[in-house]
């Protein structure tokens, strides 16, 4: 039986430990892959160590999230430093990163055309979707419950379309797009206030990696 040895593992040990190193400070999720990583690989080294299989298998999964990880807080903070409208939010999930866009800075009241004032935050969008290629990105349309249902749901999707096609417009593959409306389907808070149902009128921008 051929085993895996010390000699062998042990740099690789090294290499994954000063990434660990060299990251401190970005993401904590990166540290924990890094130390599943090398964890993995010491008992791989050891001779008849039952759970080196399973160890192993699971480095290349921890260490391709903390990856994705990194890229999302770096992507994140570009993309915040190159926004000028503060109403908008960029939120990192930790899987995927969220832009969330109240209507009110948007459109108009009942209205799906973009408000000229948000051009140059979509454009600033748009650039850093260019330079971080490998995602997909869903925009999607919300509405409040003011209003009939269905009604609701189509103004949502013409929203979330107006916000694509900007995009899309500014250089952003129509391969990586997809609009979606979901009405008031969905709310962040509570539609029985003014200020709640502000909250739930709006457009967020999924940006999620692929895999």
């Amino acid at each position: 039986m051929t085993t895996l040895k010390p000699l062998f593992v042990l740099p690789l040990v090294s290499v994954l430990a000063l990434t660990g190193c060299s990251t401190v400070g970005q993401r904590e999720g990166a540290g924990i892959a890094t130390g599943a990583a090398v964890g993995g690989l010491v008992g791989a080294a050891i001779p008849g160590n039952r759970a080196a299989t399973a160890a192993a298998g699971a480095i290349g999964g921890a260490i391709v999230g903390g990856l994705v990880g990194n890229q999302l807080d770096k992507q994140a903070g570009d993309l915040r430093s190159s926004l000028s409208n503060s109403s908008i939010q960029v939120i990192n999930t930790g899987s995927y990163l969220k832009v969330v866009m109240p209507q009110g800075i948007l459109f108009p009241t009942d209205s799906a055309d973009v408000s000229p004032a948000l051009y140059p935050d979509l454009r600033a969008l748009a650039e850093n979707l260019r330079e971080y290629p490998n995602s997909s990105v869903q925009v999607v349309g919300h509405t409040d419950n003011t209003g009939q249902a269905s009604y609701n749901l189509t103004l949502s999707q013409r929203r979330a379309q107006a916000v694509l096609g900007v995009i899309q417009s500014n250089g952003v593959g129509a391969a990586r797009l997809q609009a979606v409306g979901k009405g008031d389907s969905e709310p962040v808070a509570t539609n029985l206030t003014p200020e709640g149902r502000a909250q739930n009128r709006r457009v967020e921008v999924l940006i999620i990696p692929r895999g």
